[in-house]
C-alpha cells in the first residue's frame, strides 16, 4: 500500500512533525521527569544542514510549487523526506533526476536482490566513515528483509558480498589503480563469482554513494530527529534558550561575525573579471600546441597532490561504521605522501559519453539514460547569476571546478586549458574541492565557510552537486575502462 500523499502547505510541517512534538518547556520537562519518568530525546542539530540556516532552506520549498511537487513525490514513495532531499531543493531541477535516478537503483527492477543494493549502499558509504547513510541503509536493508547478522560484519555477511570490499576501496581512494585482474576475480569467483549485469549494478551503487557521501559531508547534512545521532538526552548548553529555539535556527550563539568577510568585499567582481579576460585571451592568442597543453595539465595534476586536505587530526573511524569495510587506513591522502605517480587517463581514449554510456546501458537498461542526464544536469546547471549579478555566463567557472575535480583523479581532456584553473579557483576553493571529493569526513564548516564568501548558499550547493556529480563519473570511468578491458 502507497503512503498517501503529503499535502503541498504540510511539506515543512511533515519534516517537524517529530520535532514540534517535542518541543521542551519547563512545564513539559517537568511533567516528563516527575510525572512520566520519561526521558524525551531533543533535537541535536539545527535543521537539515550544520552549515546552511534553516530557514533559508524551508524557504525554498514554501516559493517553489515545482519543488513541493517533487517533495511530495518522494515523501510519496519513501514515506519519509530527508535531509539530503531538503537541501538539494535550491535545485529542483536537479532533485528530481537526482530521486529518479536512485530511486530505480535501489527499488526498482534490476539484477541485483533488494537487499544486496542496501548492503552496498552500507559498505559504500561506511568508506568515507559517514554514518548518516549508513543509518539510513542499515534501516532500509531491514525493512527489505536483509539479514541482521550481515550488519555485524562484512565478514558476516556472503562471500560474494566481501569479494566486492577490495573494489569499494579502490575506487572510493585510488580508481586509477583498478585493473582487469580486479574485474576477473569478481566474474570468476566460482560459486561467488558476479554476472557482468550484477557487477555494472554494484559498481553504479558503489560510485553513487561515495559521491553522496561527499555532498552529505560537503553541505553538512544532520540526521533527522528520528535517526541516530539526529537527538541528544542532554540538556541545552544554552539556558537562555529553549532547544525548540535552537534548533530551529534561532539561538544566535550559532552565528557569528567573521572579521574577514570585509577583505573579500571584491570577491565576485575579481573572479568575474578573470574569466572576461581568460575569454579575450581565448579569443586573441593562438592556441597552445599538444605538447604544452599536456604540460600544463601535468603541472596541475602535481599541484593538486600537495593540496592538504586536513586541518587538523586524523579521523579514526567508530567500530559501528568500521566493521562494514576492510583496510580502514587506507586512503587517497596515503600516496600524495610517498608521492605515487598517478597516470594520466585520456578522456579521447575512454569517456562516458563514447564508451561508458553504452556498456551501462546495455548490461543495465535505461540506468545510463538516467546517469547521462543528471550528469548533464549538474554541469549545464545555471541562471546566470554570481551572487547579485546577473546575466552571467558561468560555463568558464563550472567547466574549470568539473576539470580540476578530474585531473585530481589524472583524468586529462585533451581540449582543455589547465592553466585556467588556477586563474579561476583560489587556494581555499581548492582545499575545500580536494577534502570534499577525496576526504568528505575531513570536511568542515571552515573550509565551508572560507570559499566564495559573498556567495548564496544555493550557489555552494549547486558547487556541491558539481563535486558530487565530476567525482562519480570519474570513478565510473575508471570503473568501466576496466571492465571493457577484462571483456576485450
Amino acid at each position: 500500500m502507497r503512503h498517501a500523499v503529503a499535502p503541498a502547505e504540510n511539506v515543512e510541517n511533515n519534516y517537524f512533525a517529530v520535532t514540534d512534538v517535542l518541543k521542551i518547556c519547563s512545564h513539559c520537562e517537568r511533567l516528563s521527569k516527575k510525572d512520566l519518568g520519561v526521558r524525551i530525546p531533543r533535537p541535536l542539530g539545527n535543521g537539515p544542514s550544520r552549515f546552511i540556516p534553516e530557514k533559508e532552506i524551508l524557504q525554498v520549498s514554501k516559493v517553489d510549487a515545482r519543488t513541493q511537487s517533487i517533495f511530495e513525490d518522494a515523501f510519496a514513495a519513501l514515506g519519509r523526506l530527508d535531509n539530503i532531499s531538503l537541501v538539494m531543493g535550491f535545485h529542483p531541477q536537479y532533485l528530481g533526476s537526482f530521486l529518479r535516478t536512485q530511486h530505480y537503483l535501489l527499488q526498482m527492477d534490476g539484477p541485483l536482490s533488494l537487499h544486496y543494493r542496501h548492503y552496498i549502499g552500507i559498505m559504500a558509504a561506511a568508506r568515507h566513515q559517514c554514518s548518516y547513510l549508513v543509518n539510513l541503509h542499515v534501516n532500509d536493508f531491514l525493512q527489505v528483509g536483509g539479514d541482521p547478522k550481515w550488519l555485524n560484519g562484512l565478514d558476516g555477511a556472503p562471500q560474494k558480498l566481501q569479494h566486492l570490499g577490495e573494489l569499494n576501496k579502490i575506487l572510493a581512494h585510488r580508481p586509477w589503480l583498478l585493473t582487469k585482474e580486479h574485474i576477473e576475480r569478481l566474474l570468476k569467483a566460482e560459486e561467488h563469482s558476479w554476472s557482468l549485469a550484477e557487477l555494472i549494478h554494484a559498481v553504479v551503487l558503489l560510485t553513487h554513494y561515495h559521491s553522496l557521501a561527499s555532498f552529505t559531508f560537503g553541505c553538512g547534512i544532520t540526521p533527522e530527529i528520528h535517526c541516530n545521532g539526529g537527538h541528544t538526552f542532554r540538556p541545552p548548553s544554552l539556558s537562555q534558550y529553549c532547544v525548540c529555539d535552537i534548533a530551529n535556527g534561532n539561538g544566535h550563539a550559532y552565528h557569528h561575525d567573521d572579521p574577514l568577510s570585509n577583505q573579500m568585499c571584491g570577491e565576485v567582481e575579481v573572479l568575474m573579471e578573470r574569466m572576461k579576460q581568460l575569454q579575450e585571451c581565448r579569443d586573441e592568442e593562438e592556441e597552445a600546441s599538444q605538447e604544452e597543453m599536456a604540460t600544463r595539465f601535468e603541472r596541475e595534476k602535481t599541484e593538486s597532490m600537495l593540496v592538504v586536505t586536513a586541518e587538523d587530526e586524523e579521523c579514526v573511524p567508530s567500530r559501528d561504521i568500521s566493521r562494514h569495510f576492510e583496510d580502514p587506513s587506507y586512503g587517497y591522502k596515503d600516496f600524495s605522501r610517498r608521492g605515487e605517480h598517478v597516470p594520466t587517463f585520456r578522456v579521447q581514449d575512454y569517456s562516458w559519453e563514447d564508451h561508458g554510456f553504452s556498456l551501462v546501458n546495455r548490461l543495465y537498461p535505461d540506468v545510463g539514460q538516467m546517469l547521462d542526464e543528471k550528469f548533464q544536469m549538474a554541469y549545464n546547471l545555471t541562471y546566470n547569476t554570481m551572487a547579485t549579478h546577473k546575466d552571467v555566463d558561468t560555463s568558464m567557472l563550472r567547466r574549470a571546478i568539473w576539470n580540476y575535480i578530474h585531473c585530481m583523479f589524472g583524468i586529462r581532456y585533451d581540449d582543455y586549458d589547465y592553466g585556467e584553473i588556477n586563474q579561476l579557483l583560489d587556494r581555499s576553493f581548492k582545499i575545500y574541492i580536494k577534502t570534499m571529493v577525496c576526504s568528505p569526513e575531513k570536511t568542515t564548516k571552515r573550509m565551508y565557510e572560507s570559499f566564495w564568501r559573498q556567495f548564496q548558499h544555493s550557489e555552494k550547493v549547486h558547487v556541491n552537486l558539481l563535486l558530487m556529480e565530476a567525482r562519480m563519473q570519474a570513478e565510473l570511468l575508471y570503473a568501466l575502462r576496466a571492465i571493457t578491458r577484462y571483456m576485450t
